[in-house]
């Protein structure tokens, strides 16, 4: 392997102790994002429990100290209790939940509050169409809303009506005039927008800051990153679309509204930059936001950019090669701001200094995935491939700038301590265009590199999805890395060239030529992979979901027959032409080069589909009816072209899932019949003579493969 490599392993197990597995995944605790006291004494978390027997999940909230003591649990009752938010006085934790209370069941989600020290909690809200994030004011007195609403209406009275209306009507016709209508696995509501409103905490009166206005926050994810709260509570910056027709892809504005009156200011607007996630300095001065130049390239990472009070703005981090993410938190002196960004597969907490516009990293992951600050205490959620999401302290060692972390909660220590894991693995290969490309390797427990006549091991690629993401050294719920490695395979997780975290220009230059850079570093790593004394070369498979999914499709028509035993894809892309019936289907044009009336050839040129007479490998398809990122017709045309030539295929198909699996049974089988695919094609492994009798029937229906196209190279349309 080449020497640039860096190792990692979960602590010593008792050998005889059982491997990691699905039933061992459903089993853990879910923690999710941390909320401190104001005086940083205490974290609430929200944690999830899975009962496979019912089907279902409960979340309930648990306080942790920061100081040390056992967590406690707070809340029972609910059954869903999340995105918990300490008050400013730290009197009470404000949260979203679904209750019965006295025989009043909650039709949609509601805030709710509850003392620290425990106790009923009350409900505050009553919205028509329920709550879906929210803020408290500095003063503790309110709290900032998100809810859907009739813009043509006014007062709750009348949002009731129409609410009463939508459960009396007997038709089920989804009818809208809009160009974005629908998002990720919903429709959006027929005729609602997400307006701000105000809740009064001490009498629960309700004040939509919108009504009346044309303003609306964002259709897609109006979560609580898209306004915040001014310090003295006078004031809320928002983002919002300001063009007349909505689009998934229209440039956002920020604005500000005048809580008392009412008033709205728009406070910047640029039709080439998309701004975002807004958030004030604690003197109130400046507004940090996230702003990306979209009319320079729609691929553009988003920077940190501030705005004074005098209107004027910069991007901050514009020579900073690396993409900024929500939310944004100022630092206690307001000479830093504080967020997570990602750096060549793994994910920081970083400072950057408004003033010497230097960043540097607060704590290093792994995957740090959220964070807090209160008082000069930190604390951050983060995980990796060897554990979970897990809740630790940031604490400096030392006089110098090193941080440690210390562990607050122990939700899942036993579990993990009665399992064996893999070590996971951190490769760097020379790729496409002479470019390094990193590898992430996840071993079989019991995997020895030192005895490779003893053993030899099949390999697996799992190909990310974006494809503008990528893998790092973090915890996957659905895609379990040790799960899948203590099946007996060596999982490879290729950050292929349009990757995010390695730099623009890696993430850039697969734009208008789709799969050609990606194969070329996905096929380099297998000749890598092959030459270690221990790899299985007759054992070599390769899955992925989303666009990986579209790269297993787009290799069945572009690798030579035998060098993969099978492939799996879920939510794969097919057809890019029937991919209009997407919800992002704005961003084709300027992924693809062209749309595909203008260029029909260049488009069909990047589709699997276009070398579908090259098909000749067994792929078991996955997809869920309710995925509108990829419609459910791109696997089951897939599927069915690989059944109308002959070529072994399995389908599982979804009727009540997205773009993930998400429901407990549901992931279960996901996972068997994953395995059990595998293991169908696993000639040498645990493979029946029925398996392999397949595999040889499908290289049978394979077209010749002198008419196959052998290299990645895709001739420009």
């Amino acid at each position: 392997m080449p020497a640039d490599k860096k190792k990692t392993s979960s602590k010593t197990t008792s050998p005889a102790a059982p491997v990691f597995d699905v039933d061992a995944l459903w089993r853990m605790d879910r923690v999710g994002a941390p909320s401190l006291s104001p005086d940083g004494a205490q974290v609430v978390v929200p944690v999830t429990r899975y009962d496979m027997e019912k089907n279902s999940g409960a979340t309930s909230l648990w306080l942790l100290s920061t100081l040390g003591g056992e967590p406690r649990r707070l809340t029972q009752a609910g059954e869903k209790d999340g995105q918990p938010q300490w008050s400013p006085q730290g009197d009470q934790i404000a949260f979203i939940a679904r209750r019965d209370q006295e025989g009043d069941k909650d039709e949609s989600p509601q805030l709710y509050l509850i003392p620290p020290d425990g106790g009923e909690a009350r409900r505050l809200t009553q919205m028509p169409f329920g709550v879906e994030a929210f803020k408290w004011f500095p003063d503790g007195r309110r709290l900032a809303f998100v809810s859907w609403v009739d813009p043509t209406v006014k007062g709750q009275s009348a949002q009731g009506k129409v609410r009463q209306a939508e459960k009396d009507r007997k038709d089920s016709a989804y009818r809208t005039e809009e160009a974005f209508f629908r998002f990720w696995d919903h429709s959006l509501p027929m005729g609602r927008v997400p307006h701000l409103h105000v809740v009064e905490v001490a009498d629960g009166r309700v004040r939509d800051l919108f009504e009346g206005t044309p303003y609306e926050l964002s259709r897609a994810e109006p979560d609580a990153t898209t306004f915040d709260i001014s310090p003295d509570g006078r004031r809320i910056a928002f983002s919002f679309d300001p063009g007349e027709r909505k689009l998934l892809e229209n440039c956002h504005a920020l604005a500000e509204v005048e809580v008392r009156s009412g008033r709205i200011q728009v406070l910047l607007e640029d039709a080439e930059w998309d701004l975002l996630a807004p958030s004030y300095s604690h003197a109130g001065h400046h507004v940090a936001f996230l702003a990306s130049h979209q009319a320079r390239k729609h691929t553009m990472p988003y920077g940190l950019a501030v705005l004074d009070t005098h209107g004027h703005w910069a991007v901050l981090s514009e020579d900073w090669d690396h993409e900024v993410a929500a939310p944004l938190r100022w630092d206690e002196d307001d000479l830093g701001v504080l967020f997570c960004a990602e750096d060549r597969g793994r994910r920081h907490l970083w400072r950057f200094d408004v003033k010497t516009l230097a960043a540097f990293v607060l704590s290093e992951g792994g995957h740090m995935a959220q964070f807090a600050l209160q008082a000069g205490t930190l604390v951050v959620l983060h995980d990796s491939v060897q554990f979970p999401p897990r809740v630790s302290v940031v604490e400096q060692e030392g006089e110098g700038d090193e941080s440690v972390l210390r562990r607050i909660d122990r939700f899942n220590d036993e579990s993990l301590a009665s399992h064996r894991f893999g070590a996971h693995e951190e490769v760097w290969y020379e790729g496409a265009q002479g470019d390094l490309v990193q590898m992430w390797l996840i071993y079989p427990p019991e995997f020895d590199a030192k005895k490779p006549g003893k053993t030899r091991w099949p390999l697996m690629h799992v190909i990310h999805g974006g494809p503008h993401t990528a893998f790092g050294d973090s915890w996957h719920w659905r895609w379990n890395h040790q799960a899948m490695a203590a099946q007996g395979y060596v999982v490879a997780c290729v950050n292929y060239h349009g990757s995010s975290s390695f730099g623009y220009r890696f993430l850039d230059s697969i734009t208008h030529r789709w799969a050609e850079l990606e194969l070329q570093d996905i096929e380099t790593a297998t000749d890598l992979l092959l030459k270690q004394p221990w790899a299985d070369p007759e054992r070599v498979f390769a899955t992925g979901g989303s666009y990986g999914g579209y790269m297993v499709a787009w290799m069945n028509g572009h690798v030579a027959p035998g060098r993969y035993q099978a492939y799996i894809c879920h939510a794969g892309c097919f057809d890019w032409q029937a991919m209009m019936a997407n919800d992002a289907y704005h961003w084709h044009a300027k992924e693809l080069g062209t749309w595909y009336w203008q260029d029909p050839a260049r488009v069909a040129a990047q589709s699997p589909h276009g070398s579908a007479q090259h098909f000749s490998t067994p792929t078991l398809v996955v997809h869920g009816q309710l995925d509108y990122r990829v419609p459910d017709a791109q696997g089951l045309a897939y599927y069915n072209t690989l059944k109308a030539q002959g070529i072994d295929a399995r389908l599982v198909w979804f009727p009540d899932e997205n773009h993930w699996v998400l429901k407990p049974r549901n992931s279960q089988l996901w996972y068997q019949e994953f395995f059990d695919w595998l293991k169908r094609y696993d000639t040498r492994g645990s493979a029946t003579a029925a398996g392999k009798k397949r595999r040889v029937a499908a290289a049978e229906t394979a077209v010749d493969a002198k008419k196959r196209p052998t290299t990645s190279k895709r001739g420009k349309a």
